[in-house]
């Protein structure tokens, strides 16, 4: 239903409200503090500035570096004295300054806490020490938001914040402690097993994994049923096979080199240190999903896809949960850095300025630093320009709690804080887990090479699982014999567990040892692409009255809804090419395309800059009232079924490609799309491409249908304005050189040049029973072009999109010259053909999927031209230069089909030259390149 207008009226842009599975998230009114409170606080105005430094700067003079390494200088401000505050007896009330233990919980909508307390100033001192100068200290105080600040106050001072005051059962002791010897143990394990294998170990962080049981306990007690995480290698294979309960026999298999993949997938498999896993766990007697994603060795790169598949989760439980359900409820992003990384890679800036924006957050990630003060041989001190790695996230105004990790139990207790914080405030927050790294960068490095003496200290320290023994030794909660007992036992169960890898079989989700065999759960109707039984070229056709009700609703507004004076013509033509079935151009296809397969039940989400309106002002999917700014998506309005999301971005791409390509993991029934603003932006996004998009089929036997929409063609536009570089894409599949049975192909690549055309590559990604990458090269001046214009039939069931259009206006027998072209040149070819009178005497022949390679219909194309023995002439046209483009993809191959076919010919190349740029910024030059390339075209006939 269409949003309130009020509400428009004050400027609010509230079309995500009702859609997509975004909920708008609780709002928080503070009530100010009583007169009694603001008197008090006048009173003791010196008294509240200490307090407040405290807040603000107590961090400085925590304990929170387990090597007591990092920079600490004295804190002045820190000082009672600096505010006239000399007498440690004096007493003071504090009502609406300071909380204590005991304090009521801040719910911040009743009124104002009070504390109604009087202290001296060395009870006052001793407080704020325990509070903000432990094992952990926290970063709250640059939030904008008074509630927030109220809010964290409150709780680390009247809660039992530290281990001195909130004292955890043996049990948990107990459990705390198992978790720490089980990740050493495993280090141990390898290392004596396996001593030139690089596996990222734990030791110096084993409190990381106490840090996440912690986390999934605490979240499941409150109804989380969800947990995605993105993690880099550190670490990663103790909590696999901890926490996550991976086959330890799985492990030892693929270290001993075998695959962890099925032979039949026809899969590359990778690295243990990117091995992943899907896992039902029970976490505080409730059943937990956590999902440990595939990750590529680019550090950080998995965060936005880490967040897109929890929205994409969210979205799903959403979709099915009443209205009281919000975002963050069930589902929740969970993300672990490196501190070099953190402050390093600017993929973090970019995902975590997605955090709090209605079509990208995901309800609040936590955010865990796993901070070994060093990236590979560089210190933390001249690898940041701030104090800590953390800082990158106060552009966000995300709280920081920077915590000792030889302290697990402070550790822990952060963890709880942190999810308490997320879950009130359903925003992203930082835990700067402060640790070392015992080794060097992997565990062939020597580490004293650079850190001489951060190693000399580290060699001489006993380890945190065996510290945190002895504490519990101390404190009589375990016993020397116990715990000996309890390592010996996992050390053997790690023996057993190798005997038996041997004869370890992996298996896939997508097997059961037969190729036929499907996936759980959303992907359970999906097949392997390379099965036998995998559709590719499903019947993509749709119903005239569909059409026509879906292109009739693409343009429908509200009832006394205001539309621009200039889209009432946009509205008007599109009604006329629905009425007289001819002239539908490339919006009003894109509309079938979204419409239909909403009507059939599928979601559409169309993510970019630009994309509500279109970079070129074509689509328009969504109209905002030229008097309210009220939006509406009509096919949201005037159609049941699945739902359009039209996400306009942040100015991103590497990010935001990422999120898309995390929602397209999440389920089939979504059909993701990103759209460049230009296919030139795309390089920004370049890391998603190579290390998810176009691998993560063979690494990891992951599918995804994501569409990548890249707007091309060299118009005069300039370098960066002109070209999606077909050439790089071409590079990155696996498409054969010579023609295949059954050749699984890693994406798909067209450049197609009508608007049926596109819209039956957009029904394909859908209709099919695999996903599969798709990458379009875009139109820009073809999008309203007559020419580039369908009929009505050209969309109708029975059709579907074509690799290769023949030239049906020519006769064979009278050709000279057949011109193989892709893409917009096509047309100025044409008209040329017609200007230089040789309309009978050259076939142009368009190629329209360039991935994979069309070898039988190119082949069924040229074979009029060729198998009679003629000697035409075959020629290879392309607008971009010849180091670029298609060429170099496409010659090769050209020559073996020849070659297979026996006809003795070859290919010729016309074009730009070599270049090093895409295309030329002067005008002059541009025209003059046409123009040579239609004289090299037609010359010579």
């Amino acid at each position: 239903m269409p949003i309130s207008r009020t509400r428009a009226r004050l400027g609010l842009r509230y079309y995500h409200d009702h859609s997509f599975g975004y909920r708008s998230p609780r709002r928080f009114t503070v009530p100010d503090y009583t007169p009694e409170q603001l008197q008090n606080r006048a009173k003791n105005a010196a008294l509240l500035r200490y307090v407040d430094s405290f807040r603000i700067h107590g961090h400085r003079a925590a304990l929170i570096d387990p090597l007591n390494k990092m920079q600490r200088d004295d804190v002045a401000a820190l000082d009672p004295s600096r505010y006239g505050l000399t007498s440690g007896n004096e007493v003071y009330d504090l009502d609406g300054i300071l909380w204590y233990n005991g304090d009521p919980r801040p719910d911040l909508t009743s009124t104002p806490i009070s504390s109604k307390l009087r202290w001296t100033l060395e009870q006052i001192t001793n407080h704020l020490k325990d509070v903000y100068a432990g094992a952990i200290a926290y970063e709250f105080m640059h939030s904008p938001s008074k509630a927030e600040r109220l809010w964290f106050g409150h709780l680390v001072e009247s809660q039992d914040s530290t281990t001195r005051k909130h004292k955890y059962s043996p049990a948990v002791k107990k459990r705390i402690w198992k978790n720490l010897v089980i990740s050493e143990i495993l280090d141990k394990f390898l290392q004596d097993k396996f001593p030139n294998l690089k596996r990222y170990g734990l030791e110096g962080a084993e409190s990381m994994i106490p840090a996440l049981d912690t986390l999934f306990s605490t979240a499941s007690s409150v109804g989380i049923e969800h947990i995605m995480i993105g993690m880099p290698h550190r670490g990663r294979l103790n909590l696999l096979t901890g926490l996550l309960e991976y086959s330890p026999r799985a492990l030892l298999h693929k270290i001993k080199g075998n695959s962890e993949l099925p032979e039949w997938l026809g899969a590359t498999g990778d690295v243990i240190s990117h091995l992943a896993i899907n896992s039902s766990i029970k976490s505080n007697g409730k059943n937990l999903t956590v999902q440990l994603l595939q990750n590529p060795s680019h550090l950080e790169a998995i965060n936005p896809v880490a967040l897109g598949k929890t929205r994409g989760k969210q979205y799903s439980l959403i979709h099915t949960s009443d209205s009281s359900c919000m975002l963050g409820d069930k589902v929740m992003c969970v993300q672990l850095h490196g501190d070099a990384a953190f402050t390093g890679q600017g993929v973090v800036m970019e995902t975590l300025g997605l955090s709090n924006l209605p079509h990208y957050t995901s309800g609040g990630s936590v955010h865990i630093v796993v901070n070994n003060n060093v990236g590979y041989t560089t210190p933390g001190t001249i690898a940041r320009s701030s104090l800590y790695c953390s800082d990158i996230g106060k552009m966000i105004n995300a709280p920081v709690l920077h915590c000792n990790g030889d302290f697990p139990e402070d550790v822990s207790r952060a963890m709880e804080i942190a999810f308490e914080y997320r879950n009130f405030f359903r925003k992203d927050i930082i835990v700067d887990l402060i640790t070392y790294r015992r080794w060097g960068h992997n565990e062939l490095d020597e580490p004293g090479f650079t850190q001489p003496l951060m190693y000399q200290e580290i060699r001489q320290r006993a380890s945190v699982p065996q510290r945190y023994e002895q504490e519990l030794i101390t404190e009589g909660i375990i016993d020397a014999a116990t715990a000996a007992d309890f390592r010996k036992e996992r050390t053997s169960f790690l023996q057993a567990e190798l005997d038996q890898s041997t004869s370890y079989q992996p298996t896939s989700e997508w097997d059961s040892g037969q190729e036929e065999s499907v996936a759980r759960g959303k992907w359970s109707d999906m097949v392997w692409p390379a099965s036998s039984t995998a559709a590719h070229a499903p019947d993509t056709g749709v119903e005239r009255d569909i059409l026509t009700r879906v292109g009739e609703a693409s343009v429908k507004a509200p009832d006394g809804f205001n539309v621009h004076e200039r889209l009432k013509r946009h509205i008007g033509t599109r009604l006329k090419s629905l009425e007289s079935g001819v002239s539908i151009n490339w919006g009003t296809a894109e509309a079938f395309a979204f419409g239909s397969l909403m009507l059939e039940g599928h979601d559409v989400r169309i993510s970019g800059q630009d994309v509500g309106r279109g970079t070129f002002s074509h689509r328009h999917a969504m109209l905002v009232d030229q008097t309210t700014e009220e939006v509406v998506v009509p096919l949201n309005e005037f159609l049941f079924g699945g739902r359009l999301e039209l996400a306009n971005s942040s100015l991103s791409e590497f990010a935001v490609l990422g999120f898309e390509y995390g929602m397209s993991w999440e389920s089939p029934n979504l059909l993701p799309i990103w759209e460049a603003q230009f296919g030139d932006f795309f390089n920004g996004a370049q890391i998603i491409i190579d290390t998810f998009i176009t691998s993560s089929e063979t690494k990891w036997a992951m599918q995804s249908g994501l569409v990548m929409l890249l707007p091309h063609g060299l118009d005069g536009a300039g370098p960066e304005h002109s070209s999606m570089r077909i050439e790089r894409m071409l590079q990155l599949t696996n498409d054969p050189y010579s023609s295949q049975h059954n050749v699984n192909v890693n994406m798909s690549i067209a450049n197609p040049t009508t608007a049926s055309q596109y819209f039956h590559l957009l029904r394909r990604q859908m209709k099919r029973n695999f996903r599969k990458p798709l990458v379009i090269a875009a139109p820009k001046g073809l999008l309203r072009s007559p020419a580039a214009s369908s009929r009505i039939e050209d969309f109708l069931p029975g059709t579907s999109f074509r690799a290769v259009l023949p030239d049906s206006s020519v006769s064979p027998p009278q050709v000279r010259r057949v011109i193989l072209v892709s893409g917009k040149l096509y047309y100025d070819l044409v008209k040329e053909r017609t200007a230089r009178g040789l309309d009978e005497t050259v076939a142009i022949i368009r190629v329209e999927e360039l991935c994979p390679f069309p070898f039988a219909d190119i082949k069924e194309t040229l074979a009029p031209f060729l198998d009679s023995g003629a000697n035409n002439q075959i020629v290879w046209v392309q607008e971009e230069a010849q180091n670029q483009g298609a060429w170099t993809h496409f010659m090769p191959r050209l020559q073996n089909l020849f070659r297979e076919a026996g006809w003795r010919t070859d290919v010729n190349y016309v074009g730009r030259p070599a270049s090093e740029v895409p295309a030329v910024g002067v005008a002059k030059i541009h025209s003059a390149q046409v123009s040579q390339i239609m004289e090299n075209a037609f010359s010579g006939i």
